[in-house]
């Protein structure tokens, strides 16, 4: 078939959705098109599965999606894990540690299908429940289950640079700054980029023929692991700088215009 072991894998917000949250029709069309064809289509996401399951965007995926900024791959259609690498028992003592330096840092860990945090701020509650995402409050990282897929601290106002030069001395994770104040945390070499590979390989398909969308900082390893880099022209800079292809903006169909020039390469 025209797109037979062609992969290409969508960020969530700003990417396969517009400004307002919804997938334009014209992408839904474009995916359909693409997936009739052959294609495998994914999201790539920082979203954990808590935090996508509750969308109805899961079946347009053929494929498993890429939560927690690639550190987990969930196959919607299956219903199953199709890998985690996630942080385990190592992450134990990196959150003590940095408890007890930071106790003004609320902590929230993401196993699987469930979600725990150590000191619960107004900011971090609110993080929970504006997803509709249900919590378990801990008084101990030891008592949340694990892998966790990622972990994010929200630090209060001024904190997260002197929590991001923290976390550089523990080798068993790696960190990224995101949505406001949070830092998220994730288990040593897990990225969008590692992620996107691994799912490949699993699927059996070539790097050569492996696609990316994405318009965020946290979307570059994913766009630079790719074959092919589709960035929206409303997308960040750093985003912008490892396109291969600049695409029309979220609002007007981005996925749609990569999906087209997918179209006119096979």
């Amino acid at each position: 078939m025209k797109f037979d072991k062609v992969l290409l894998a969508s960020d969530f917000d700003g990417t396969l959705n517009d400004d307002s949250g919804k997938t334009p029709q014209c992408v839904l069309d474009a995916v359909a098109y693409f997936t009739k064809n052959g294609g495998l289509f994914t999201a790539s996401t920082g979203r954990t599965y808590q935090g996508l399951n509750r969308y109805g965007h899961t079946k347009l995926f053929n494929a498993p999606a890429l939560l927690s900024n690639g550190a987990m791959a969930y196959d919607f259609q299956k219903r199953e894990i199709a890998f985690l690498d996630g942080i385990g028992e190592e992450g134990v003592d990196v959150l003590r540690q940095l408890i007890a330096d930071f106790p003004e840092v609320a902590v929230e860990m993401y196993p699987f299908d469930e979600t725990f945090a150590v000191h619960l701020s107004p900011q971090s509650h609110r993080h929970f429940t504006n997803q509709g995402i249900p919590y378990t409050v801990v008084e101990d990282p030891a008592e949340a289950t694990r892998p966790w897929a990622k972990v994010m601290l929200g630090c209060p106002e001024g904190q997260s640079l002197r929590v991001q030069d923290y976390l550089r001395q523990f080798a068993a994770v790696s960190f990224l700054p995101t949505t406001g104040t949070f830092v998220e945390v994730l288990h040593r070499g897990v990225h969008k980029g590692s992620g996107l590979l691994k799912l490949a390989d699993r699927l059996g398909v070539p790097h050569s023929r492996v696609y990316a969308i994405g318009d965020g900082y946290n979307d570059v390893d994913m766009l630079r692991a790719a074959a092919g880099a589709f960035v929206p022209e409303n997308g960040s800079e750093e985003a912008l700088a490892v396109a291969t292809y600049t695409v029309r903006s979220n609002n007007d169909g981005a996925v749609a215009h990569a999906i087209e020039i997918l179209d006119s390469i096979y």
